[in-house]
């Protein structure tokens, strides 16, 4: 199914961005009106996402005080980031945009499609943030502080004095408060009718009791005690946290244990939200936040079968090479993961070597990014392991961007539960896709851009970043990285079919109906997935509906833009200044970047 560009190209005003956008790097900051408004929207979204903010390394000078912070979750909490939502809406509405093009033009666009989505989403009275992105539950195996805060705090808050040490203290005390404004959010959900269903709700109780331990062995604990003591700090800031612990964080964390066993005890099988008022409607404003395109699901759908069969004709040519020749492609992939010549056994030992092996690739492509790219970003990176206590319903793979002053590094995150589910042929094209030429690369770049607004560079889209991080697997194979282990390439291209069929399992989930025994049985037969990867994918598409459309969907729009660009430019075609232009407007929606690469295209012709 060819896209229809139309549902990119949405408004008149990204036209405009499209007719204006030039072909060189440099990105004036707005005019002194949009700068001053945009400033003021950062300042006020900073000072609301205190964790947000030590993330990027923001919390200092005048921020200072946010480190001592987390993020309001309460219900004052939540109608305050409504309310704020609305005000800012309402003023860049109100900004006379006459005189906008080029740069001032991507960066409104991008900034009221970002407050507009915000706004729909803020406008169902369920739900909360997840992991990477708005999810209808409050308490999953991936949404809620349970989940996110502990590893927070142990690898985002930095410990340099006793200012830091105590303020790491006060965000403890914090926590337990979010704990329980979470499970009171939950509990206000369930009388609507939203409750996660009975398999995720297992992840979540399983995940809540790794963390459900006495105070000396909590990792909240034992965190600051280790830093604590490496800067010469008191042993009192142990003491003080295992109180912390003992008297307000361990009678949190049983209270919202004992709230999600009793949902538990009643929660549905079904994942589909179609017995929730306005469930249709919360699943098709999360599949337009995730993916920025205004695709209808059955037509993701339908392009995730289309490029989900074009992609297995390659994989069979491949297979056949290896001398894969009997079964489906899903059946020889199967095989191929199974093989033992590709495994690792599931110990702590192979769990260290593929670790060193990602961060071996990583340091195996960094020579060849000058071959494609004008500009490289000034941050190290390198690859962990997804912390134990999250991995149970964690991602395959995440990245995390680097603080913008570089104090911190960018970090790929591999979830090593069951190591013998990684398959060493498959391993490589996760370091390109969440390293580099990857979110690292592109997320360094937003990051590091002189001419982007500080209020542009926190905002993301899934769209865009995860299209960018298939694209990187793809130009990573174009580079010539799997050229000395030819089966490299079929790892490269079995993630290829699995983000199509992402496309057909999540709207087969939310649009269609199908169980999730049905797509998981949809990996394991297309893609040749283990069943219990398979599983972890498709429940975590569950907490988190139309995310994972977003891959094949960007992916999409930057090589098909890249065709337009190859195609209408012939010899002053430049791979460079391709991926200049779509880069250098930071993250911006599908629609927008669409525009920006007709810009690039016509300003480059002319």
């Amino acid at each position: 199914m060819a896209i229809d560009r139309r549902k990119f190209l949405s408004t008149s005003a990204v036209a405009a961005c499209a007719a204006t956008w030039s072909v060189t790097r440099a990105l004036a900051l707005p005019d002194d009106g949009l700068r001053a408004l945009f400033d003021a929207f950062y300042a006020e979204d900073i000072r609301n996402n205190p964790e947000q903010a030590t993330r990027l390394g923001l919390d200092k000078g005048a921020n200072a005080d946010l480190k001592a912070r987390l993020n309001d979750n309460s219900p004052a909490g939540i109608a305050a980031t409504k309310a704020r939502t609305a005000g800012q809406l309402a003023r860049l509405k109100a900004f006379d945009t006459s005189g906008l093009s080029g740069a001032d033009r991507v960066n409104y666009e991008t900034v009221l499609y970002t407050k507009q989505s915000q706004a729909r989403l803020q406008g169902f009275d369920f739900g909360g943030p997840g992991a990477v992105g708005p999810s209808p539950y409050a308490i999953s195996q991936q949404s809620g502080a349970y989940q996110t805060v502990p590893d927070f705090l142990d690898t985002k808050h930095t410990i340099d004095n006793a200012v830091d040490a105590d303020a790491y203290l006060t965000r403890l005390e914090a926590f337990a408060e979010q704990l329980d404004n979470d499970t009171g959010r939950a509990e206000h959900d369930s009388g609507l009718g939203v409750v996660p269903p009975d398999f995720l709700l297992d992840l979540t109780l399983e995940q809540l009791g790794k963390i459900r331990v006495p105070a000396d062995q909590s990792g909240l604990v034992t965190s600051i005690a280790r830093r604590a003591q490496a800067k010469g700090l008191s042993d009192t800031y142990r003491l003080k946290a295992a109180a912390i612990y003992q008297d307000k964080i361990a009678p949190a964390l049983e209270r919202q244990f004992a709230a999600v066993t009793k949902l538990r005890v009643t929660a549905s099988h079904d994942s589909s939200l179609k017995g929730v008022k306005d469930g249709a409607a919360y699943y098709a404003a999360s599949l337009h936040s995730y993916t920025t395109t205004n695709l209808t699901p059955q037509e993701v759908h339908q392009l995730g079968l289309e490029q989900g069969k074009e992609i297995s004709s390659r994989l069979d040519s491949e297979l056949k090479k290896q001398g894969l020749t009997k079964g489906t492609v899903g059946a020889r992939l199967s095989a191929l993961s199974a093989d033992p010549r590709y495994l690792y056994p599931n110990t702590d030992a192979a769990k260290i070597e593929i670790i060193a092996f990602c961060n071996d690739r990583l340091a195996a492509v960094r020579p060849k990014l000058a071959s494609a790219f004008k500009r490289l970003p000034p941050y190290t990176f390198e690859v962990r392991r997804e912390p134990v206590a999250t991995e149970a319903g964690a991602a395959a793979a995440h990245s995390q961007a680097p603080a913008i002053d570089g104090s911190r590094p960018g970090i790929v995150y591999i979830s090593l539960r069951d190591s013998a589910e990684w398959p060493r042929f498959e391993l490589a094209s996760v370091v390109f896709h969440e390293g580099l030429p990857g979110h690292q690369l592109e997320a360094g770049l937003g990051l590091s851009e002189t001419g982007l607004p500080l209020l542009r560079k926190i905002i993301s889209f899934s769209g865009y970043a995860e299209g960018w991080g298939l694209y990187a697997e793809q130009l990573a194979d174009e580079m010539g990285m799997h050229d000395a282990e030819p089966i490299g390439r079929i790892g490269y291209l079995k993630w290829m079919l699995f983000r199509a069929q992402r496309c057909v399992v999540d709207t087969g989930l939310f649009h269609f109906g199908w169980s999730r025994e049905k797509a998981i049985q949809s990996f394991v037969t297309v893609c040749g997935n283990a069943p219990g990867s398979a599983a972890r994918e498709v429940e975590r598409y569950c907490a988190l509906p139309g995310q994972a459309c977003s891959y094949k969907l960007g992916h999409t729009v930057w090589a098909r833009g890249r065709e337009r660009a190859i195609k209408a430019l012939g010899s002053r075609y430049d791979i460079k200044d391709f991926h200049e232009a779509g880069l250098s407007c930071g993250r911006v929606p599908l629609d927008i970047l669409d525009g920006v690469i007709d810009g690039y295209i016509k300003s480059k012709a002319a």
